[in-house]
């Protein structure tokens, strides 16, 4: 059997566009396959104290970097969200000192707490976006 260019092409094409789609059903299908038992909540927490807000991704810390939940719990932070805002200590000033998030953002296990700041602080408008809050509707706003 014999093909022309035009027939290697269509073939060629169909191949990639076959590729493609099962590439993406794989991606679509681990995402699925999100266990939060294992890895923590899907949906970030996001710290509005000391200042707002900061977003802290489960997903990106456990599948992402093979963290176990008690690598955090109940050293760092209690399992509770929003427990560590609570606490007078929870500052950049404690994170900088090897407290929270310090623990490991401390520039040899992971980035230094204070060389990518946007990585983690979303500001107003981050907040906003992943809260549904539209601009001059903010909490405490008027």
């Amino acid at each position: 059997m014999k093909f022309g260019k035009k027939s290697l092409r269509k073939l060629w094409l169909l191949l990639l566009v076959a590729v493609l789609l099962v590439v993406a059903a794989q991606v679509n299908g681990e995402e699925e396959q999100y266990d939060e038992d294992m890895y923590g909540p899907q949906a970030p927490i996001i710290f509005t104290k000391p200042l707002k807000a900061v977003a802290f991704y489960h997903k990106t810390h456990t599948k992402g970097a093979g963290l176990e939940c008690d690598s955090c719990h109940d050293s760092l932070f209690q399992m509770a969200a929003g427990t560590a805002e609570e606490n007078d200590d929870f500052t950049m000033k404690s994170l900088y000192e090897g407290k929270y998030c310090g623990a490991c953002h401390d520039g040899s296990m992971a980035f230094a707490a204070n060389t990518r700041c946007a990585t983690c602080h979303i500001g107003v408008k981050g907040y906003n976006q992943l809260t549904g809050v539209t601009a001059g509707h903010e909490e405490g706003g008027h």
